[in-house]
């Protein structure tokens, strides 16, 4: 499609809902006003690039959560299309515009990271089509007046609390280090760990270096040279392994701590299983292990056959953001707008938590677990107000 043709395909939607409404899901969709049976969803994250093990998790909730619908043989089938953002918010702008003038997508699960998020929040909203995160932390987010945007996890503002907290009861620390690089997720958990160390009386020092650096020898002198107690890394895993690694090879042993973002078992890989031994994550995301029972235990078995996979972080995340949206297309919903209206009162128990949306389209329920690398394996140890570290 020309780019000239694209840009009147954008106004005409931005103006109007009704372009989307007629021709929501293709096939099943007409302007004359035929029965829809199919409608598009999209997904939009990493999924090639150096964080995907965060976002294939949810892809794959996502995924399982529609083909389940989809085998009932609905009046209106729900197609999901990727979008292979690789996290990049530059990316994520040019596919959604694939998406809305092209692909006449009616709902949106991701963006996946903060970022992203933040880059095409604005479109999103100009042309009507709701979208659900499955794992974008960062607080700014609500904070922009769209309507037609939500999530299913806690944001920074609980999670960096959440790690501050947690690390306060566990070993008292005097001083802090804090850490981001330049993404938007990182420098918002990095302000929110901050923040709480700081009113809770722990002394903090603070650092920042570019994402895209391999050398972090001048953080790591920062930091040993500070002598602190506790190292928080608000960041993606790749960052935080190498990150660790250096900080470990620099002769630094204070307990290292990130979020969300470096949940994944490529942290120990990339800072090494020795380095990596005894750090704490947190996450806003109860990820099922081997001694679930119940619901969780039909999804971890049901992912498992579907995925070919254990559940990772925010797997059932992408299922319950996937779960909204069926309710409303089983509700006979099948414009975006319609949609959007009828998740202001979506209220269902979740895999991962109850679904319920706050008016800013924040999650009711903001729980924060901890996580912690025992023998090269990330360990749950449970909600952030309960959990004890061990070691």
């Amino acid at each position: 499609m020309s780019g000239a043709r694209l840009g009147r395909v954008l106004v005409l939607a931005a103006a109007s809902s009704l372009v989307l409404a007629a021709c929501a899901g293709g096939g099943g969709g007409s302007a004359s006003g035929g029965d829809v049976t199919s409608v598009k969803i999209g997904f939009m994250g990493d999924l090639t690039g150096e964080s995907s093990a965060i976002v294939i998790p949810p892809r794959n909730g996502a995924k399982m959560a529609f083909d389940e619908y989809n085998a009932k043989n609905p009046k209106v089938k729900i197609e999901m299309l990727p979008y292979d953002s690789q996290g990049k918010p530059d990316q994520a702008t040019s596919l959604i515009t694939k998406a809305v003038g092209q692909d006449k997508i009616v709902g949106l699960i991701g963006p996946a990271f903060s970022g992203e998020s933040k880059a095409i929040g604005g479109v999103l909203e100009e042309n009507k089509i709701p979208s659900i995160s499955p794992s974008a932390t960062n607080p700014g987010l609500a904070s922009n007046g769209w309507t037609y945007w939500h999530r299913v996890v806690a944001n920074d503002n609980d999670q960096g609390p959440g790690i501050a907290e947690f690390l306060i009861t566990a070993k008292s620390p005097k001083k802090a280090f804090v850490i981001s690089d330049d993404q938007e997720y990182s420098v918002g958990l990095a302000e929110a760990v901050t923040k709480t160390f700081k009113d809770k009386g722990v002394t903090v020092e603070n650092d920042k270096f570019s994402k895209d650096a391999s050398d972090y020898s001048s953080t790591v002198t920062k930091v040993a040279a500070a002598n602190p107690d506790v190292i928080v890394y608000g960041g993606y895993y790749a960052q935080a392994g190498r990150l660790l690694k250096q900080l470990r090879d620099g002769g630094v042993k204070a307990t290292f701590a990130s979020g969300d973002g470096s949940l994944d078992a490529q942290l120990v890989t990339g800072a090494g299983t020795q380095a990596a031994e005894g750090a704490v994550l947190a996450c806003p995301c109860n990820i099922p292990s081997g001694d679930v029972t119940g619901t969780l235990k039909t999804f971890a078995d049901n992912y498992k056959k579907s995925a070919s996979a254990d559940p990772a972080i925010y797997a059932t995340e992408g299922y319950d953001a996937a779960t909204a949206f069926i309710k409303a297309v089983e509700a006979g919903n099948t414009t975006s707008e319609k949609i959007n209206e009828y998740l202001k009162t979506v209220n269902f128990e979740g895999v991962s938590k109850p679904i319920k949306f706050k008016s800013n389209g924040e999650p009711e329920n903001n729980s924060i677990f901890v996580y912690q690398v025992k023998d090269g394996v990330l360990k749950l140890l449970g909600p952030s107000a309960e959990a004890k570290l061990e070691g």
